[in-house]
């Protein structure tokens, strides 16, 4: 769409002059532990350039990972690196294969650049959806340099430690018919089946999930975890990854509505974020045999 096309151009030249710690595409702040914490759906802002195309529901970015930073607050405190990007999942998915391919097939799933919300509606007025060329230009100028950063982060942490351990962090509304069938759990744990992180680890997170008494879990149950768990966690090459989709309602008074746009509440996320600190201290007690 040559009308757009320099949008992105000019993104794309920008990106190229990113440092170790912040860009106009994300932002990371290295910790002294071997846990990455990787938020990629937090981000919130849309390119000026997109925003005619995209429709008004569409420009209120309600598919966020809403206040994943506020949230995990406390990595930081435990020595974790912190990832994080800037623009919203709507501009391209961070956690899709680059080549688009469904993460869970034969069910309903957004795309790499997202032409629906969650509840399969248009995200883009008539015949203003990103071509394939405009896809590349997103891949390059907003994807690219996140996994870039993931990685380096990665290899920077195994170099020291030996080992790098990656939680993939995510949030999501309990009941979204299109996408999954009933209500979630309020703690969704995936390990691609128990194939991304050590057994070992998993069966040490699960403990800590077992003994929860306020918040409902699973693991690799609807969501086993996405591209980043996926690609990233290689247990064999000491790189061990798990991802938590957990529900609005563990850390916001919230109920079903879509189209709500919540608020944070400090003292209502609380008694999650101990229990997210009780996983996170597990991860760091464990180390590879």
């Amino acid at each position: 769409m040559p009308a757009y096309g320099g949008c992105w151009k000019r993104l794309q030249i920008k990106s190229t002059y990113m440092t170790t710690n912040m860009s106009h595409v994300f932002s990371l702040t290295q910790g002294t532990t071997p846990l990455l914490l990787s938020l990629p759906h937090c981000g919130q802002v849309l390119p000026d350039c997109l925003i005619p195309r995209l429709t008004p529901l569409a420009h209120r970015v309600l598919d966020t990972d809403w206040y994943m930073p506020e949230l995990y607050a406390f990595a930081k405190g435990l020595g974790a690196s912190v990832l994080q990007p800037n623009f919203s999942r709507y501009v391209v998915d961070l956690n899709r294969p680059p080549d688009n391919v469904p993460m869970y097939p034969g069910q309903n799933n957004t795309e790499l650049c997202p032409t629906r919300n969650f509840r399969g509606e248009a995200l883009y007025v008539v015949d203003q959806a990103p071509s394939n060329a405009e896809i590349q230009q997103r891949v390059a100028t907003y994807w690219q340099p996140y996994h870039q950063a993931l990685q380096s982060e990665l290899d920077r942490i195994k170099s020291i430690h030996g080992y790098a351990l990656l939680w993939d962090g995510h949030s999501i509304l309990n009941t979204l018919p299109w996408l999954f069938d009933g209500t979630l759990p309020d703690l969704n744990i995936g390990t691609v089946n128990a194939t991304s992180c050590d057994p070992t680890l998993r069966k040490a997170l699960a403990g800590v999930l077992q003994k929860e008494t306020r918040f409902s879990s699973v693991i690799d149950g609807r969501f086993k975890g996405g591209y980043i768990t996926r690609h990233y966690g290689k247990p064999d090459f000491g790189v061990h990854a798990v991802q938590m989709e957990m529900c609005f309602s563990a850390y916001m008074p919230c109920n079903s509505d879509y189209e709500q746009k919540y608020q944070f509440d400090a003292t209502y996320a609380a008694p999650v974020q101990a229990s997210l600190g009780k996983l996170f201290e597990t991860m760091l007690a464990w180390k590879p045999v």
